[in-house]
């Protein structure tokens, strides 16, 4: 599996903690930026990860910010990104389960490390259910 990951200054200490995850789960990750603290603009590491993600080889993208609305608002101007703002685990699942979702959004502050970690991994292990949410799936227009 290969995971691209991208976040800005306030996603940082989070995206540090979830890489050294995925790396102890053997799982290729992409490191998009940021790498540090000092404040940047957050687009500039989610257009990297929303152009993987579109790559036949990247099954999944992980974006952060403050608030996680930033980061999913940029990844889904993408067509067939469906990046899907998390702050439970249930929500998560959700978001894979229902929605098919590729791109995990997540608030670093208002989420834990250890919560952003779990939610990754439920994300992760929840398969697309189809169904019903294919169709729906495919409603969403495209640009």
């Amino acid at each position: 599996m290969k995971i691209s990951i991208g976040s800005d200054h306030a996603g940082f200490l989070h995206k540090k903690a979830i890489i050294a995850l995925l790396e102890s789960m053997d799982i290729d990750v992409i490191d998009r930026g940021t790498y540090s603290t000092e404040s940047m603009d957050y687009p500039d590491s989610v257009h990297p990860v929303a152009r993987d993600v579109k790559q036949p080889d990247v099954d999944f993208g992980i974006v952060i910010c403050g608030s996680g609305n930033g980061v999913a608002i940029t990844a889904n101007k993408y067509a067939y990104i469906r990046a899907a703002l998390c702050w439970n685990i249930e929500v998560a699942e959700l978001a894979r389960a229902h929605n098919d979702a590729n791109v995990l959004a997540i608030p670093a502050r208002f989420v834990s490390e250890n919560l952003a970690k779990e939610m990754l991994k439920a994300f992760l292990r929840t398969p697309f259910e189809g169904g019903r949410h294919q169709r729906r799936i495919e409603k969403i227009p495209i640009r």
